[in-house]
Formats: C-alpha cells, sequence, structure tokens
C-alpha cells in the first residue's frame, strides 16, 4: 500500500487519512483536503494533542469536545493561538489549511497501524558497517565542540563546528528531529525524527555520515545508549509516540532485539491505548534507562543487563510526563508532569519516588537547568508552558534537608510559553526562552538572571533582533540556549517561517553581548541544539 509513497512525512500522514476509520457526520473535507489536514496534524499537532487526539501538554480534540466550541471558534483559536503554549499557526498555515483542520479535528479520528519487529527489520539499514567504519578520529575538528542543530522543516541536522561557527556538514534525517543524544564514548550521534526514522551518525569520518538506520515506529521523540559502566554503548534505545512503545536495538548498528509496550493502567485506575513514551535517559549507577511514560504517568527503570530477561521498576508519578533532567548529583532524575503542574523526582539509586513537588501551570524544562542557590544549596530549574515563573527546586536531602524537593523560590520569567531553561557549571547565569508566547516580542526574547544576585532581577534580551533578519510575517521565535564546551558562550536558534530566513546567534555569556551571528540559507527553521560534550555527560 505504501509503494511509491515519495517521503517519509506523506508515508507517515497516510494511515492517519486512508486507515477506513468511519466520517463524522460533521466532516465536508475531500480526500485530498483530508489527506493534507492530516499531514499537519501529525507534524504541527500531533506531539501535543496525540494520534488518537485524546490530549496531553494539549487538550483533548477528540470530537466530543471540538465540535461544542464549532469551526469558527477552532478556526480562531488555530490562527491566534492560546496563551497556554499553543502558536499562532497564521504565520504557518494558509486560510483555506485552517479552515480544513478546524474542520479535520471535529472529525472521527483514523487509527493508524501498529508497527512491529517485522516492519522495523524492513526499515533497517547498515550503511557502514562496524568493521568497516575508521579506526580512528579521520578529520581535525574539535568534536567536544560540535554542535548537532536540528533544522526542523527540511527533515535534517546541521553540524556546525563550534569554534569556528561554520557549517562542517548537513545531514539528511527522520522529519523535525526531537533530540540529538550522544554515545557514551562521544563519537556516535543518535538522531530521532518525530516519524520514526532513527539515524546513527559516525562523527569520525572525514565528513560525518549516517552509518545506520531504522524507523521505529510512526511517530517518536526519545533515543538513548547505554551508559553504565560495561555496558558503554552496547544498546540503544528508542521510544515511540505511536505506536506507543519502546524498542531496544544493538548499539553497533541499530539492529532490533526487543520491542516493550506500554499499553496499560494510568495513575488514576484506567486504561489508556495510546501511553507515548516521552524521555529516556540512561543511568550511571545502574545498568537502567529512565523511560517516561506520559499518558500514564508511570516511570519504568528498565535493567538492560539481561534483556532476554528483562526487569523493570514501575514508579506512580503523575500525568502527563514529558522532559526532564538530572540533579547536580546524577542521582536523582526530575521529570515534569505538566498536565498535573507536577515535577516527578525519581531517586534511582534506591529505585522509587523521592518527590512529588507542586508548581505552576504546565513545567516545562527540556533537561532543566542545575546551579547553587545562595541561600538554598543545589537547586534545579524549570520553566513553564503556562506561567511566566522559573520554578527553582531543591536537591540535596543530605546537606539541604528542609529544602529538599520543595519550590523554594520562583523567578520572573518574561512570558509564559517557554521551553527551556539553561545553565552551565562554569556560568554565572541563568537564561530562560519564551518562544511559544503570543506576543511577538516576547516570543523572540529571552530573560536571563545573574545566579549570584537573584535579587536583582532579570534583563530581557531581544535576541531576535541581534540577529538582524529581514522583516517578514513570521515570528522569529528565539529557542532553546545550548552552551558550548568551555560554557563561555550561549547559542539561541531564531525559529522563522519554513520558508523565512532564520539564525543562530551567539551570545558571549559573559558580558551577555552577541558574539557571532551564523547565518546560511540551508538554516532553514533551526530548533534543538545539542551540543557534544555536554550532551555526552548531562551537564546543564
Amino acid at each position: 500500500m505504501w509503494k511509491g509513497v515519495r517521503n517519509a512525512l506523506l508515508l507517515t500522514a497516510l494511515p492517519f487519512a486512508m486507515s477506513g476509520a468511519a466520517f463524522a457526520q460533521e466532516a465536508t473535507l475531500s480526500k485530498e483536503a483530508k489527506e493534507a489536514s492530516a499531514k499537519i496534524y501529525f507534524e504541527r499537532c500531533a506531539g501535543c494533542h496525540g494520534v488518537l487526539r485524546k490530549g496531553a501538554t494539549g487538550k483533548n480534540l477528540e470530537p466530543a469536545n471540538t465540535t461544542k466550541l464549532g469551526q469558527a471558534r477552532l478556526e480562531k483559536i488555530l490562527t491566534n493561538g492560546t496563551d497556554g503554549g499553543m502558536v499562532n499557526f497564521d504565520d504557518i498555515l494558509t486560510k483555506d489549511e485552517i479552515k480544513n483542520m478546524a474542520t479535520y479535528i471535529q472529525m472521527t479520528p483514523d487509527v493508524p497501524p501498529e508497527w512491529g519487529i517485522k516492519e522495523m527489520t524492513a526499515s533497517w539499514k547498515v550503511t557502514v558497517k562496524p568493521e568497516d567504519r575508521p579506526k580512528k578520529q579521520m578529520n581535525k575538528v574539535n568534536l567536544k565542540n560540535v554542535f548537532s542543530v536540528t533544522l526542523r522543516d527540511t527533515g535534517e541536522i546541521a553540524l556546525i563546528d563550534g569554534d569556528t561557527k561554520k557549517i562542517w556538514t548537513i545531514i539528511k534525517t527522520g522529519y523535525a528531529v526531537h533530540i540529538s543524544r550522544l554515545s557514551a564514548s562521544g563519537r556516535f550521534v543518535y538522531v530521532i525524527g518525530r516519524d520514526g526514522k532513527l539515524d546513527m551518525i559516525d562523527l569520525w569520518m572525514e565528513t560525518p555520515a549516517v552509518v545506520a538506520t531504522i524507523k521505529i515506529g510512526m511517530d517518536a521523540r526519545s533515543v538513548e545508549t547505554s551508559k553504565f559502566k560495561g555496558f558503554e554503548d552496547k544498546y540503544a534505545v528508542a521510544g515511540s509516540y505511536w505506536p506507543p512503545q519502546y524498542v531496544i536495538m544493538d548499539g553497533a548498528d541499530l539492529k532490533p532485539l526487543k520491542i516493550v509496550s506500554t499499553r496499560g493502567i494510568t495513575v488514576d485506575g484506567e486504561y489508556h491505548p495510546e501511553p507515548r513514551v516521552a524521555s529516556i535517559v540512561a543511568s550511571m549507577i545502574k545498568p537502567e534507562w529512565v523511560i517516561n511514560i506520559k499518558e500514564t504517568g508511570l516511570i519504568k527503570l528498565v535493567d538492560y543487563s539481561d534483556i532476554k530477561n528483562l526487569k523493570e521498576t514501575t514508579i506512580e508519578s503523575a500525568k502527563f510526563l514529558h522532559d526532564g533532567g538530572w540533579d547536580a548529583s546524577k542521582r536523582y532524575f526530575l521529570v515534569a508532569a505538566n498536565a498535573s503542574n507536577k515535577v516527578a523526582v525519581v531517586d534511582t539509586k534506591d529505585g522509587k519516588l523521592a518527590g512529588l513537588v507542586d508548581t505552576k501551570s504546565k513545567p516545562h524544562p527540556g533537561r532543566g537547568a542545575n546551579f547553587n542557590h545562595p541561600k538554598f544549596g543545589p537547586v534545579w530549574a524549570t520553566s513553564h508552558l503556562g506561567a511566566d515563573v522559573i520554578t527553582l527546586i531543591g536537591t540535596d536531602p543530605a546537606k539541604h534537608k528542609d529544602q529538599a524537593w520543595k519550590v523554594v523560590a520562583e523567578l520572573k520569567n518574561h512570558g509564559a510559553g517557554s521551553l527551556f531553561v539553561k545553565t552551565h557549571p562554569k556560568s554565572n547565569n541563568l537564561w530562560a526562552d519564551a518562544p511559544l508566547f503570543p506576543e511577538k516580542d516576547m516570543a523572540e526574547s529571552v530573560t536571563v538572571y545573574d545566579i549570584k544576585n537573584l535579587d536583582k532581577g532579570p534583563e530581557v534580551i531581544n535576541i531576535a533582533k541581534l540577529a538582524d533578519l529581514p522583516e517578514t510575517k513570521a515570528v522569529k521565535r528565539a529557542v532553546q540556549a545550548e552552551y558550548n564546551e568551555k560554557g563561555d558562550e550561549v547559542w539561541f536558534s531564531i525559529w522563522a517561517g519554513k520558508t523565512d530566513p532564520s539564525a543562530i546567534v551567539v551570545m558571549d555569556d559573559k558580558t551577555r553581548k552577541v558574539k557571532a551571528v551564523i547565518k546560511d540559507p540551508k538554516l532553514i527553521t533551526p530548533t534543538g541544539k545539542f551540543n557534544v560534550y555536554n550532551t555526552q555527560h548531562d551537564i546543564y
């Protein structure tokens, strides 16, 4: 049925549009308009609202809810966005596309097919076998300071030399790569697209290229390798949004070895058919992965020491689990349960929940940020999609027991709609963005605090203006601070329209002044950036 499909996006969209599910009575879309809307929904909406539209970070969009709002109201919401973190689509979609999307989400959701070991194996390709790969680094680039940059709308990543600020190479990948993770060795970059395509890139090659690839599902967000001593890069693991499952692969060539479903009962005691794998990190103190299951609110500690007899420790937390990061000790993992307005804290040494912290609306930390608070000691920070604050949570139960796993302070952010907060052990600054805030100036700006003098208040900097890009209709969203290897530069993506010039702005972390602007016609909608050294060692 898929033979001759011209690209991976259409491949992913077709099952949604052609599964044969019954049309809702309100449906008025032609076959072509429905297929186009299904493709847009997958690319722009499914991540927050779910393949089956049952909601998570975004609201439930099943017909029982959307038909109550009606066509005109839905078109207005799509056009203008919301204060809760949904972007305005009037600079992304045409009026006809918005109109069709408003109709599409009033129709019965189509259920895409499953994706098992047979389908994975058929998609698996090893382009350079492990024995044929370089035995030493074949280029002279400082690999520790390379950035893997997502080019969202072209289905590519750009590898940028952080020393020279030059694009080293651009590599075709899956659509809208969600994350780049490094092997334990720092040699291989594993990138996973929202279309479920996982690519393994070898940085030792004269010009880095994909050496193995596999499609692990229809929709995905997370990938990691085994990091515990003695298991370094023996396995890779990737989690998918659809089907709801994770797959364990050979770390050297991505051969699929074992699939584990995540369907099951939520923390509220109800069955859920689509519990998506939100984020995965590897423990350094046990042969375990921390796998966060979004809709169920369950955190799985997966022991990979014997995958034939796989053991899972299931920890109840709260819904809907999303992104998170380690505390400074790398013992505790903190993950946002953004629909519950909580942050769950997992003690990976003892294998249990250490805390469930109430926060403001929709925490969204990325990996978060660790630093020593002048008063409260070690803290971990998250910003929020639904509130204009940066929340600080105490993380030292040994020396600061009274502050541990509690909100010790809230700092003012310049707006809600934040996706990332960031600092570095060598920095005195704490940066936060707000790219999904509906006001243009706020979406283009960032907040920065002096960690040593938090009472001084923040400085708000319009990063987009520093890029000196031509004026267009699209909002130039400043997104995701990422430090260089040395911790003296912080890089921001300027995420403009998919046909507009974009850029990366490099700030001097000490002076907070622009140091360089990376522009290139090939930099199409840059979003996430992952410095090799900082990602390899989980420095944030």
